[in-house]
């Protein structure tokens, strides 16, 4: 049996800032997903407290703020592990700073599909099932 979309969403978080080991795809998206409902909830609350006119639109609120700066490392901790997961390092995340480009060349890594069975980053995750062993 797999993981519900729900347990997919936050598993990085119980991996807070755990680089090592492989990530499915369906971790790395699925918490992406959780992340982006998190930022648009915290834009509203930015909005309805005001700061949108106290600030102007194009500057951050406190909650969209505060919400960044919670879900950087797990977001960071999951691309390496998608990135383990197809035997490449995870120092291949810094592709993400080139203008333009990188947000494309990490998005086409993020599609791809990870090397079956083992490989020097641990075993493969796609046959695994148990949640509480993502947690220990």
């Amino acid at each position: 049996m797999d993981k519900t979309p729900i347990q997919w969403m936050v598993t990085p978080l119980g991996r807070y800032v755990d680089f090592s080991g492989r990530a499915r795809r369906a971790a790395y998206w699925w918490f992406s997903l959780f992340t982006l409902i998190l930022l648009v909830a915290a834009i509203a609350v930015d909005g309805m407290m005001g700061f949108d006119e106290l600030f102007g639109t194009e500057t951050a609120g406190p909650a969209y703020i505060i919400t960044i700066l919670a879900l950087a490392l797990p977001g960071m901790a999951v691309t390496v592990r998608r990135f383990h997961d197809q035997d490449k390092s995870g120092w291949n995340v810094l592709f993400s700073f080139i203008p333009l480009v990188g947000g494309l060349v990490l998005l086409w890594f993020m599609t791809r599909p990870g090397t079956p069975g083992p490989n020097r980053f641990g075993a493969d995750p796609l046959p695994h099932t148990n949640l509480a062993e993502d947690f220990a």
